[in-house]
């Protein structure tokens, strides 16, 4: 099953997707919930429940809505570092003998088809094309084999990079967390309809220029790994949004380097997931403060 989050006139809600449309959940089985985390949160009888109404359910073709990040709002958003082997090669640093973790903050997080910024204060914005999975199911200390029982689905994700702030500490966490610099979707696979997650083709284009061609069998901590690893410190929960690595062929390693402009368009496709397309467009510097 395809889960998505999206807007039409006006308001947003999710549906099931097939047949090139989407069905409103919201009209089909109005009991379930309409925000993507608390229909999550309800488990695998909302998710039996959404199947059937979708199955029969009216459709609005996709070209008339807008598609939102699938958990628009999610809770943890952690994405693992140097996790395939030619990029650690291409990043000059050792293979990790540790599972390399970092936070993207929540405000990172856009839909599929959103605007990428380019910052006003940095020019080194960079790709990269991940596989990403949201958690099902609260949990703690699930054993690798058992973490398939925590996955709710996978989708596509870009964990756009401004280079010069990731690397001016170890964290990496603000350069991997300005505004708009995490866009996910198109919508969430359920693991019925992906099978193995460790073997979907990954790749990248900019401006149609293929820049990473990868696989998810090349992973050196697979999505279970992760799971594992995760849950050995802290709870993971409903919601919480997993970045899984990038392969090489990112900007800021190319001979000389590729960064990306105004204008440009970085559209990233996994097997059976789908893909997302994103144009950079230059950041309004406005100083925001909500009144109280």
């Amino acid at each position: 099953m395809k889960l998505a989050t999206f807007t039409a006139a006006g308001v947003t809600r999710i549906g099931v997707v097939r047949d090139g449309g989407i069905a409103d959940l919201s009209v089909a089985a109005p009991e379930l919930p309409r925000d993507m985390k608390d229909f999550l949160r309800a488990g695998d009888a909302a998710l039996k429940r959404a199947g059937a109404a979708a199955a029969s359910a009216p459709l609005l073709p996709l070209v008339d809505v807008v598609l939102e990040a699938p958990v628009p709002h999610p809770g943890k958003v952690l994405a693992i570092g140097l996790n395939y082997r030619d990029h650690v090669e291409e990043s000059g640093q050792p293979l990790p003998e540790h599972q390399v973790w970092f936070n993207k903050q929540h405000n990172c997080i856009v839909g599929p088809h959103a605007e990428v910024a380019l910052p006003s204060v940095s020019a080194f914005l960079d790709y990269e094309a991940e596989m990403c999975f949201v958690i099902g199911k609260r949990c703690k200390h699930v054993p690798a084999e058992r973490a398939h029982e925590v996955i709710a689905g996978y989708f596509v994700g870009n964990d756009v990079s401004v280079r010069d702030w990731q690397l001016r500490t170890n964290t990496w966490q603000i350069g991997k967390s300005f505004d708009t610099h995490g866009p996910i979707g198109p919508w969430i696979v359920t693991p019925d309809e992906v099978g193995d997650p460790h073997a979907l083709d990954i790749k990248c284009w900019v401006n149609g220029e293929l820049r990473q061609n990868s696989n998810t069998k090349h992973l050196i901590f697979n999505c279970f790994d992760q799971v594992a690893h995760l849950t050995q410190a802290f709870t993971l929960d409903v919601g919480d949004v997993i970045f899984t690595g990038t392969s090489s062929g990112v900007g800021g390693a190319m001979k000389p380097p590729q960064f990306l402009k105004v204008g440009d368009v970085v559209r990233v496709e996994v097997e059976k997931l789908g893909a997302i397309e994103n144009v950079v467009v230059p950041e309004i510097a406005e100083t925001v403060i909500e009144a109280a």
